[in-house]
């Protein structure tokens, strides 16, 4: 699930109490339910909504996100994780609610 018609139906991009733009939840969500991958171009440079991912052999490779994924924001409290460019429901998920990963201690964010 990679294009934002697919997204949609799990998503809606709105205002953030936590930052600019936020991702929320349309329904409710399990835990452990892969929700979608990030999409776009691959990129060497840092952005807004680059997302970096380790690859096999150690090399970080970004992602410069074109679908409603590039609207997750950072909670130290997470509900959901990214395996790769696959993201994941890391507890339950409520309809209404935020979805956050932890952008990790090298972002500098709290």
């Amino acid at each position: 699930m990679k294009d934002n018609k697919s997204l949609k139906k799990l998503f809606e991009a709105k205002e953030s109490s936590l930052h600019g733009k936020g991702l929320f939840a349309k329904v409710d969500i399990k835990k452990g339910t892969y929700m979608g991958s990030y999409h776009g171009p691959k990129t060497k440079k840092n952005g807004m909504h680059v997302l970096w991912v380790e690859e096999e052999e150690g090399e970080w490779i970004g992602c410069n996100g074109k679908n409603l994924l590039r609207y997750i924001n950072h909670h130290k409290s997470p509900c959901s994780e990214f395996d790769g460019l696959k993201l994941y429901a890391i507890r339950k998920i409520c309809k209404g609610e935020e979805i956050t990963i932890d952008y990790g201690d090298e972002s500098g964010l709290d």
